[in-house]
C-alpha cells in the first residue's frame, strides 16, 4: 500500500492508482515526482531527463487521467521516433489503463497495413501512439482527425530531431487545436527543440532532472582494448564465459548484424538479427522471440534498438563503438532499467580509446579496463561446465542401456571404461577443446620482442626485405570456394583460418583472390582433421570447402628497376626521366631549377600558357595535374593486387 499512498499523494485518479500498484512501482521518480502535479493542473511541460528515469509515467498517467473512455474520439496523442519506442509507449499506456473501461489504444507506424490502423481508428481509439510519417499520412486521408486532442506528448524529441523529423513535427503540431495541453520530453535540449518549445508551448513549467548517478551505478562500464584476439573471437569468448540472461550487441551495419547473428548460431549460441532491413513483422517477432528467452544474445543497430525495454537484458555490449556519445548512453541505456543491474562492454582499438573519456563524462561514471579470460580460462570453463552437464545427465537419466553398450565396447576391443571414457570426451570436445590453443601475442610484443635484446634487429636505415616468416616451410595450394564476388578480402581469408584453425598467420603463405574462388598457400603436413575443420569455415557465410589443388600461384611481379616507360621513379636524382623523357620532381642533374626544363615546360605552380618561372616552361603552358605527354592510365605501374605474400 506504500506504492498507492506515495502516488496517491500525486492526485492521481484511483483506477490508475491500483495499476500502479498492481504492476509493482515502489516510488515515483524524480522526473515522474515533478511532472506529474503539473500536468495534472493543465501545465505544458518541458521534461529535460537521461533515457531509463520512467519518462513514459510522468507523461502517461496525469495524460490518461484527463481522458473520458466514453467518448469515442482521439483525445490523446503520443509522438515517438521509432517503431520500437511506439509499441513500448503503447503497451506501458495499455497497463497503466488496464483498470479504465472502454479505454483503446492504437499504435500508428510504417511498415504495417493500414486497414487494423483505419480500423481501430474507426472504433475511435482514445489514445493514439505514432510515428511521424505514417500519422501524417493518417492526417492527409482524413481517417485521423486532432479535433478533440486534449494532450500532445513529444517523446524523445532530440531523436526525431537527429532522424531528421523537424519539419514533419511542426506540420503536425500546427494541425492541432490551440488549447491542446503540450508535453515535450528530450534526453538533451539542443537549440532546434528549445525553438520548438517556444513556438508550440505556452508558459512550460521546465522539469530538469540530473543525471542520478545512484541510479547510473547500476550500470556497470568496461572497456577491452582490441590486441592479441581480433573482436569476433572476442564476442565468441565473452557470448561463452558470460553470466548473461540475455545480451545485446550494437553493431554499425545491417549487413554486420546478419553476419554476426550468422555466425554465433553456428557456434550454437541462441542469436538473432534486428535491422531496418526487416519487415517490422519480422522485427516484432524477434522481440517477442527475446522477451520469452527463445533467443539470448540480440545483434542490433541503433534505430531499431532505440525504446527496447526488455527486464531480461543484463549485459550490453559495443562490438563498433557509437557515433556519438548520446547514442552511447542510449545504448547501455538497454540494460540497468527500473532499478535492475547491468553490465555495458564496448570494444576499443586503440585509437578509439580516447573516446572513452566522452563517454564517462556523458555517463558522468567511470568505465573500467578488462582483460578477456585467456585461453586457459576458457578451457577451465568449458570443463567445468561439461562436468556440470555430464553430473546432471548422470542423475536425472536412465543410463542402463549405455552401460551395457559400454561393457560391450570395453570386452570387444580390450580397452579399460578409463579409455572408452577419455575416447568420448575426444570427440564431444572436438569443436570446442577442452584445451584451446594458446592465446596469439599482441603485436607489438610479437614483433619487438624484448626491448634490450636488440640484436636481431636491423640497423635504423637498412631495409627489411618482406619474406617469408617461416623459411623451413613447405606449402601445398589450397582452393577456397570464395572469392571477390562474395565480398571476400584477403583478411577475411586470414582471420578465418588463423582463429578457426588456431594456426600461426606465419604458416600462410601467398593468396591470390578470383572471382569465384580464392587460391592459398598451407602447410604440407597440415594435419587429416585440420583439414576436415578448414572444410567447415565459413568465410562471408560460405563454408570455403577447401581442397588441395595443382594451380600455381604465380609470383608477384618484380618491382620496374627504371620508372614508368623507362623512367626513374619520384625522388630519382641521376639523370633518370619519366613519360617522354620529362624529369621527375626533385629530380637535379639535367632538370636544374634555373633555367631547366621540366616535361617541355617549367616547374609545378605554373599556369597561364608561356608564363616562365625563371626562364623555364611547363608542359606547354598546362595546369598542373594535366597529363598530355603522360602515358595513359592502363600503362602505369598497376597497384598491388589482393595478393597476401607471406604476411
Amino acid at each position: 500500500m506504500s506504492n498507492s499512498c506515495e502516488f496517491s499523494s500525486l492526485g492521481l485518479p484511483e483506477a490508475l492508482l491500483t495499476a500502479v500498484s498492481d504492476m509493482g512501482f515502489t516510488s515515483p521518480t524524480p522526473i515522474q515526482a515533478q511532472s506529474i502535479p503539473f500536468m495534472l493542473e493543465g501545465n505544458d511541460i518541458l521534461g529535460e531527463a537521461q533515457t531509463g528515469t520512467g519518462k513514459t509515467a510522468a507523461f502517461g498517467l496525469p495524460a490518461l487521467a484527463g481522458i473520458d473512455p466514453r467518448q469515442r474520439a482521439s483525445q490523446m496523442l503520443v509522438l515517438a521516433p521509432t517503431r520500437e519506442l511506439a509499441i513500448q509507449v503503447s503497451t506501458a499506456l495499455e497497463e497503466f489503463a488496464v483498470n479504465m473501461k472502454g479505454l483503446r489504444v492504437t499504435t500508428l507506424y510504417g511498415g504495417q497495413p493500414y486497414a487494423p490502423q483505419l480500423r481501430d481508428l474507426e472504433r475511435g481509439a482514445q489514445v493514439v501512439v505514432a510515428t511521424p510519417g505514417r500519422l501524417m499520412d493518417h492526417i492527409r486521408r482524413g481517417s485521423l482527425q486532432l479535433d478533440s486532442i486534449q494532450c500532445c506528448v513529444l517523446d524523445e524529441a532530440d531523436e526525431m530531431l537527429n532522424m531528421g523529423f523537424l519539419e514533419d513535427i511542426e506540420w503536425i503540431l500546427e494541425h492541432l487545436p490551440e488549447q491542446t495541453q503540450m508535453a515535450l520530453f528530450s534526453a538533451t535540449m539542443p537549440n532546434q527543440i528549445r525553438r520548438i518549445a517556444e513556438r508550440f508551448l505556452k508558459d512550460p513549467k521546465h522539469v530538469k532532472i540530473a543525471a542520478d548517478k545512484a541510479q547510473k551505478a547500476n550500470i556497470t562500464q568496461k572497456a577491452w582494448k582490441v590486441s592479441g584476439l581480433n573482436k569476433l573471437t572476442a564476442l565468441e569468448r565473452l557470448a561463452e564465459t558470460l553470466d548473461y540472461d540475455a545480451m545485446i550487441v550494437f553493431v554499425r551495419t545491417r549487413n554486420d548484424t546478419m553476419e554476426l547473428a550468422n555466425h554465433l548460431n553456428n557456434l550454437g549460441f541462441k542469436a538473432a538479427a534486428l535491422n531496418g532491413d526487416m519487415s517490422q513483422q519480422q522485427r516484432e517477432h524477434t522481440v517477442s522471440q527475446l522477451h520469452k528467452g527463445k533467443i539470448s544474445i540480440l545483434i542490433a543497430t541503433d534505430v531499431v534498438a532505440r525504446g527496447l525495454d526488455v527486464p531480461r537484458i543484463s549485459h550490453v555490449l559495443n562490438y563498433d563503438l557509437p557515433m556519438d556519445s548520446e547514442s552511447y548512453v542510449h545504448r547501455i541505456g538497454r540494460t540497468g532499467r527500473a532499478g535492475r543491474s547491468g553490465t555495458a562492454i564496448l570494444f576499443a582499438r586503440p585509437r578509439e580509446l580516447r573516446q572513452l573519456r566522452f563517454y564517462e563524462r556523458q555517463t558522468a561514471s567511470t568505465i573500467e579496463m578488462m582483460e578477456l579470460p585467456t585461453a586457459e580460462e576458457l578451457g577451465k570453463h568449458r570443463t567445468a561446465k561439461l562436468s556440470v552437464e555430464l553430473a546432471e545427465c548422470v542423475s536425472g537419466t536412465n543410463l542402463d542401456e549405455m552401460q551395457k553398450v559400454i561393457s560391450t565396447m570395453v570386452e570387444e576391443n580390450e580397452m579399460t571404461v578409463e579409455q572408452l571414457a577419455a575416447a568420448l570426451l575426444f570427440q564431444r570436445q572436438r569443436t570446442k577443446p577442452l584445451a584451446p590453443q594458446p592465446d596469439p601475442k599482441p603485436r607489438f610484443e610479437r614483433d619487438r620482442g624484448d626491448r634490450n635484446d636488440r640484436g636481431d634487429r636491423p640497423d635504423r636505415g637498412e631495409r627489411r626485405e618482406r619474406g617469408p616468416r617461416r623459411a623451413n616451410v613447405e606449402f601445398d595450394t589450397f582452393r577456397l570456394e570464395v572469392g571477390r564476388e562474395h565480398g571476400t578480402q584477403v583478411k577475411d581469408i586470414v582471420g578465418a583460418i588463423a582463429n578457426e584453425l588456431s594456426l600461426d598467420s606465419g604458416l600462410i603463405g601467398q593468396i591470390r583472390l578470383q572471382d569465384a574462388h580464392t587460391l592459398v598457400q598451407l602447410p604440407k603436413d597440415m594435419p587429416a582433421e585440420t583439414m576436415a575443420k578448414l572444410k567447415k569455415v565459413n568465410v562471408r557465410n560460405r563454408p570455403l570447402e577447401a581442397e588441395r589443388t595443382s594451380e600455381v600461384i604465380p609470383p608477384r611481379p618484380p618491382r620496374r628497376e627504371g620508372g614508368r616507360d623507362g623512367g626513374g621513379f619520384r625522388g630519382q636524382r641521376e639523370g633518370g626521366q619519366r613519360r617522354d623523357g620529362g624529369g621527375f620532381r626533385g629530380q637535379r642533374e639535367g632538370g636544374q631549377r634555373d633555367g631547366g626544363q621540366r616535361r617541355e615546360g617549367g616547374f609545378r605552380g605554373q599556369r597561364d600558357g608561356g608564363g616562365q618561372r625563371d626562364g623555364g616552361q611547363r608542359r606547354e603552358g598546362g595546369f598542373r595535374g594535366e597529363r598530355r605527354d603522360s602515358a595513359p592510365r592502363g600503362d602505369r605501374r598497376p597497384r598491388r593486387d589482393d595478393n597476401f605474400g607471406n604476411q
